[in-house]
């Protein structure tokens, strides 16, 4: 039996407590890669906590944790960028392949009622591409952007929700 099926999964505010532990699972170098557009030190916590404590207090975005029972397994959220309202989540890298990120997304969507919303993701991370087209996301597009974690340009493709 899967993690998803021995416990619920639920979403909840994202609090200052967290961050810890979401800051864990973004320093998993098969994580960054795929994920591709990172910040320039994923390993920098104090800028990591400076810019999460920001956005948490931001009223534009709306930030979840992913908990599996009592554990903190990921992040999700809605935010504005360039007028655009985007979505983004995180899953530590060992629950992965468990459907945790799909069912974490539907979930998302029922509190989450702004629309449009655009998924971006790397040109080669098939399951972020695969988890957006379970819930909905149509790719309507494609852009090429600096990737920190590749330190190269790269193509990303480019989602949305209507």
């Amino acid at each position: 039996m899967g993690a998803i099926e021995q416990f619920p999964l639920r979403l909840r505010q994202t609090e200052y407590a967290d961050l810890a532990a979401l800051f864990q699972f973004q320093l998993d170098k098969a994580a960054i890669h795929l994920a591709a557009f990172t910040p320039k030190n994923p390993a920098d916590k104090e800028a990591y906590l400076e810019k999460f404590a920001k956005i948490l207090k931001d009223p534009t975005t709306n930030t979840q944790t992913i908990l599996l029972g009592d554990s903190i397994v990921g992040s999700i959220a809605k935010f504005v960028l360039g007028g655009d309202a985007e979505i983004t989540y995180w899953i530590d890298r060992k629950y992965w392949g468990n459907g945790i990120a799909t069912a974490a997304l539907k979930t998302f969507l029922t509190i989450e009622s702004t629309r449009p919303l655009i998924g971006r993701v790397a040109f080669d991370n098939l399951g972020s591409q695969k988890i957006l087209e379970r819930c909905g996301f149509v790719k309507i597009g494609t852009d090429k952007g600096f990737a920190n974690a590749r330190q190269a340009e790269i193509e990303e493709f480019i989602y949305k929700l209507l």
